[in-house]
Order: structure tokens, then C-alpha cells, then sequence
């Protein structure tokens, strides 16, 4: 069981013209106790800074633009034991916040995602958002085969051991696919919790295609930190494919006493480096695999290491204490 209190919980907000829901989102984390707010803007014309410093939040402009960088950067200045992210949209629950932080507390988990489509109110999502979201958590499943269903999500709480380790390079909106990919790689633990996710109050800045083949491209660009034999096995599927596509059509023709020379040198060549291909991401998977578990096994030893440190303080406190009352006694 994890200690936390709620001043090691510093909530991040990362906003763009949020003017009508910033307010009712902080005021939210504050009736549950959470003063130690960070919101960090994109510049935003509205009155969204107005709002928040009003409401006693910290507000940081942010240096660059999209949310990934916002969230890389708010990292780098904040050092609480836990990060709760939260979009600034009114369409997470404040009241939810310490249904993220459980696993947290309870220690098994260092990573939790609040799943949206546990509840989900009618309208917060659109037909097409909604199949682009379960496409996305589809193909993220068969490419990492890691059981998540809604890497997307905007509300999920972290430790300072894994947000102070992650290298986020994607500016936008692939940051939450990044943040997931990045907890794997590492060997950090990740779950999923149900949460309820409301109708968005303001217009989206999500741009359904052009975000979600952005994301969809983070998904297989990704691949190489956590599973870069996955990543080899499509380039060399992809050859293999190609060749033997060929290669019919070069049967085909010499069967009609046509020679493609090249076409049929082409076609080994492709099947051949192929394989080649597969046969060294099976054995890069292998030691990229091997790599992570140690990983894993190294972040369980600090986890144990952390409690035993703290058990001895608490010992050599009440060690203490128990000293001072003898000799009180004694006088």
C-alpha cells in the first residue's frame, strides 16, 4: 500500500480555449481536496488563463504548440509522486479522480487509464469517432498484444518514476498512444479503470482523419521501441509479398513462353531478404524482450528497496520516540 497524500498529487491540465469548462474542471478537483494544479496553455485567445489563475491553479504558457508538447514540458517542471492528467474540456469527472489513483495506492500499478467506454454518456462521441477510437485500440492490441481498449484516453494518472523516464518525441495528439507504448517499453505496469466520459461542452480540436492516421501511423512507427520484431515481421512479410506477386506473374508468362529475366532475379531477391528480414526481427524481439523483463525486474527491486527505506524510518522513528518517553520517565 502506497502512502499518498493528496498534496503528492499535482493534476495537469493541458488547454487551448477552454474558457467554459476550465472553471467548473478546477473547482471540481478542488471540492475533492486536490490544490496542486498545473495548467499548461497553448496560447489561447479566450480567457481560459483568466479563469485558471482565478481559480488558484498554476498556469505555464507552454513554449511550443500541441498537446504532446505540453505534456512533455509540464513533465520537466513538475515533481510531484503522481501526475493525474485531465483535459481541460469538462468531459472527465473530478469526482473520479481517486478511481485513477486506487491501483496507484494500492501498488500495482504505475500507469492507470481511465477506459471511456465503460460509460459514456450519448453524443460524447460521434459514429465516427467512435469506430475510429475502436479501430485504433484494435490495431494497438494485435501490434503490441498488450489487452488495453482505450489508449486514447485523456484522463490516467502516473508515478514520477515513469513520467520522469518517458521520452515523448510526437507533438500532438499521439502523446496518450506515446505515454502507453512508453509505459510498456520501460517494463512499468499499466491497468485500465472504468470511468464515465461526458458530451464535450466546446467544438473538438481533434481532426478525426488527419489525427487518426497520425495516431495510426504512432501505433506502427512505435512498434520498434516496444516490439521491433513485430516492426521487422511487416517489412518482411511485406517483401515477401511483393515477391511472390511477382513471381506469379513471371510464371505466368513463361508458361506463355515469355522470360523476365530481371523480374525473376527481383523475385528471389525480395523473398530471400525477406525472410531475412523476419529472421532478424525474431531474433531482435528476442533480446529487446529479454531487455524489458530485466527492466521490469529492476523497477521491482527499487519499488521494494523504497518501501524497505521508508519501514526503517518508521522504525527509527518510533525508535526515537520510544527513547525520549524512557528518559522522561527516568526524570
Amino acid at each position: 500500500m502506497r502512502d499518498l497524500k493528496k498534496d503528492d498529487i499535482c493534476i495537469l491540465i493541458p488547454t487551448l480555449n477552454e474558457e467554459a469548462t476550465i472553471g467548473e474542471v478546477i473547482e471540481g478537483f478542488l471540492k475533492q481536496g486536490y490544490h496542486n494544479i498545473l495548467v499548461i496553455d497553448g496560447n489561447s485567445t479566450d480567457r481560459t488563463r483568466e479563469i485558471a489563475e482565478r481559480m488558484g491553479a498554476r498556469v505555464v504558457i507552454q513554449t511550443g504548440k500541441g498537446k504532446g508538447q505540453a505534456i512533455n514540458e509540464a513533465f520537466s517542471i513538475i515533481d510531484s509522486p503522481v501526475v493525474v492528467i485531465v483535459d481541460g474540456d469538462g468531459t472527465y469527472l473530478p469526482e473520479e479522480v481517486n478511481v485513477l489513483l486506487e491501483p496507484i495506492r494500492r501498488g500495482y500499478a504505475d500507469h492507470v487509464i481511465g477506459n471511456r467506454f465503460a460509460n459514456f454518456e450519448e453524443g460524447a462521441f460521434t459514429r465516427l469517432n467512435l469506430i475510429g477510437n475502436k479501430i485504433i485500440n484494435f490495431m494497438f492490441r494485435v501490434a503490441y498484444g498488450v489487452e488495453l481498449h482505450d489508449i486514447l484516453s485523456g484522463y490516467r494518472a502516473l508515478t514520477r518514476e515513469l513520467y520522469k523516464s518517458v521520452r515523448l518525441e510526437k507533438p500532438g495528439f499521439e502523446v496518450e498512444t506515446e505515454l502507453t507504448v512508453e509505459t510498456i517499453a520501460k517494463g512499468f505496469r499499466i491497468v485500465e479503470v472504468p470511468i464515465t466520459y461526458r458530451k464535450r461542452g466546446g467544438k473538438t480540436k481533434l481532426n478525426p482523419f488527419k489525427d487518426g492516421f497520425r495516431i495510426g501511423m504512432a501505433i506502427y512507427d512505435l512498434l520498434k521501441k516496444y516490439s521491433p520484431g513485430r516492426y521487422f515481421y511487416l517489412i518482411g512479410l511485406a517483401m515477401i509479398a511483393a515477391g511472390v506477386g511477382i513471381g506469379l506473374y513471371v510464371v505466368r508468362d513463361w508458361f506463355r513462353h515469355v522470360t523476365h529475366y530481371l523480374l525473376a532475379d527481383l523475385t528471389a531477391l525480395l523473398i530471400i531478404t525477406g525472410f531475412q528480414v523476419i529472421i532478424f526481427g525474431t531474433i531482435t524481439d528476442l533480446l529487446y524482450r529479454g531487455n524489458v523483463e530485466l527492466r521490469r525486474e529492476i523497477n521491482a527491486v527499487s519499488r521494494e528497496i523504497e518501501t524497505l527505506r521508508k519501514d526503517l524510518e518508521e522504525f527509527k522513528g518510533r525508535k526515537v520516540r520510544v527513547e525520549v518517553k524512557e528518559r522522561e520517565n527516568r526524570r
